[in-house]
């Protein structure tokens, strides 16, 4: 038995049993997996709990039934239907309460011991000892499965507290221009920045097809590399055909970079995909370096109009809203989808990887290395502000505006 594998003998356990689980009763499945736990010795309990599926409790159950049997108690005694211990939470009836109270405070008591700390079983079992229940805490967790108790992580659902009162109307208002600069056949981008990456050998969430056995390995610690250092992806989105451009930058992001990287997609798409363009429309965040506060970002914009003869009209999301950016949605997670797993260890492999995204509603995405030095605290005086054409519109000014060329 000692030569042969683990696998092999759960393997041979787990036939034996389906061979003859039917002729079995309740007390008789124990002391089979029972005794099978004891021939193999040391960690038994655990592969006969693998083969059979039954519970490490109920195979001890069995070791302990089989010690009886040895002593000569209780010898041929086969439990009838019903019959046995009272469950815990019948012997100790306010048990689910307690347990109750102390997983969802709100609902129990608010203070709680654990009102403050991590919950996990021994500590509820713990808790649950001060208040005089007895219980472990493996039957902790038990109890709470059958309850609909499960471990959760957090979800990102909550859009802040500024909710401000002319939300829904920006939101309409956003609608009804990109629908009428589409009917003229003008441009409409979606703009935002993707997070900072880490480029180097280390760990990207998600998983990959590999070969059995053979993960890629990358750094224990995720220091940053300073030859590498982070990326940059500021991303446009061209809302009517479902094409996108990354501009993967590697200093700093400001409303130059924001500018730039959409200078850049023009250059290389939107120039050519829209040559009767006039204007061209930019929803955007409201916060961020292409926020509606930044001067530089409309600095910029008026440079940039300048050098197109394209009169630049932006509309901005509400504060606690850039979810609904059509970028985030649209364009963002497939490319977070495309690189899972996969360590982002040089530029290159970033551009390719973001390249290479596609869906099956037909996106298709272009990207460049952006090695351009963009410097932070850049400053717009009041003069070079009063020589901005910009025009704020009636409803919100401060979030719908449009800058004309020079």
């Amino acid at each position: 038995m000692l030569a042969m594998s683990i696998p092999d003998v759960e393997r041979q356990i787990r036939e034996r049993f389906r061979a003859i689980r039917g002729e079995l009763n309740e007390r008789t499945v124990r002391l089979l997996a029972a005794a099978e736990a004891r021939v193999l010795g040391h960690g038994g309990v655990t592969i006969v709990g693998r083969a059979t599926g039954l519970s490490r409790p109920l195979i001890y159950r069995g070791l302990s039934d089989l010690d009886e049997k040895r002593r000569g108690i209780e010898e041929g005694r086969v439990r009838r239907a019903g019959a046995g211990r009272p469950t815990i939470t019948a012997a100790q009836p306010d048990l689910l309460e307690a347990l109750d109270a102390l997983v969802e405070p709100a609902r129990g008591d608010p203070m709680t011991p654990l009102r403050w700390t991590c919950k996990s079983l021994r500590r509820l079992a713990e808790e649950l000892g001060r208040k005089k229940f007895k219980i472990s805490a493996s039957k902790v967790g038990e109890l709470l499965h059958e309850q609909g108790y499960s471990l959760q992580g957090n979800r990102k659902t909550l859009e802040g507290t500024e909710d401000h009162p002319d939300r829904d109307a920006q939101f309409k208002h956003i609608s009804r221009e990109v629908t009428a600069c589409q009917k003229r056949g003008q441009p409409v981008i979606s703009v935002d920045t993707k997070k900072k990456e880490l480029v180097g050998t280390f760990k990207n969430a998600g998983k990959e097809w590999r070969p059995k056995g053979s993960p890629e390995e990358v750094n224990v610690y995720d220091f940053i590399d300073k030859d590498l250092g982070k990326v940059i992806p500021y991303g446009v989105y061209d809302l009517d055909k479902n094409i996108g451009w990354v501009n993967v930058g590697i200093d700093h992001d400001t409303p130059e970079f924001a500018v730039s990287s959409i200078r850049r997609w023009w250059t290389a798409m939107g120039a050519s995909a829209y040559r009767s363009a006039k204007e061209l429309l930019i929803t955007a965040d409201g916060g961020g370096s292409n926020g509606y506060r930044p001067r530089a970002w409309k600095f910029h914009l008026q440079e940039f109009a300048n050098d197109t003869g394209l009169q630049i009209r932006v509309a901005h999301f509400p504060p606690g809203t850039s979810k609904w950016n059509k970028i985030e949605h649209r364009m963002f997670c497939h490319i977070t989808q495309n690189w899972r797993g996969r360590p982002l260890t040089t530029r290159e492999v970033v551009v390719n990887l973001i390249a290479s995204t596609t869906t099956k509603t037909g996106l298709r995405i272009k990207a460049d290395l952006d090695t351009g030095r963009y410097p932070k605290g850049e400053e717009i005086s009041d003069d070079e502000m009063e020589k901005i054409k910009i025009e704020p519109a009636s409803f919100h000014g401060e979030w719908n505006y449009r800058i004309a060329p020079s």
